[in-house]
């Protein structure tokens, strides 16, 4: 590849890595707001712009000298953009973790609530051991 080249896929890559650090800085606010629903919005984007963002990282990495030729400013552009980029991710990492607790404690709360209201008949087993009846919960992993 041209130098020119080089340069105008490293652009790409910047615009690309600031795209998506916008879009991961959204779905974040919205786990942090409580509202998964809206960040379930622009999952298919997401995903689709990690696939490009995973190959052209790639291929940078495997040529070195694509960036080490690249004029500074482009040079401190990639740079700050991943910055950003590794930002947004840890962000939206710790909005995830909250948001998976809140949603296991939930989860828990309503199955306790579940088998409390059926624990009602008594269920003996062997010898007279009293036996708690089993309640099965059945989770959207999507959600």
């Amino acid at each position: 590849m041209s130098a020119a080249e080089d340069n105008a896929a490293l652009e790409a890559i910047v615009a690309l890595t600031d795209k998506l650090t916008g879009l991961l800085a959204r779905q974040a606010r919205a786990f942090e707001q409580h509202r998964p629903q809206d960040a379930a919005r622009e999952l298919a984007e997401i995903s689709r712009l990690t696939n490009i963002y995973r190959a052209a990282s790639a291929h940078v990495r495997s040529t070195p000298q694509m960036v080490e030729a690249a004029p500074e400013v482009l040079r401190t552009r990639l740079l700050r953009a991943t910055e950003a980029f590794d930002a947004v991710l840890q962000r939206q990492g710790r909005a995830l973790g909250a948001s998976k607790t809140v949603t296991e404690g939930l989860v828990k709360a309503i199955a306790e609530e579940i088998a409390t209201k059926r624990g009602g008949g008594q269920a003996y087993g062997p010898g007279g051991a009293r036996r708690i009846p089993a309640t099965a919960i059945t989770l959207n992993r999507q959600a």
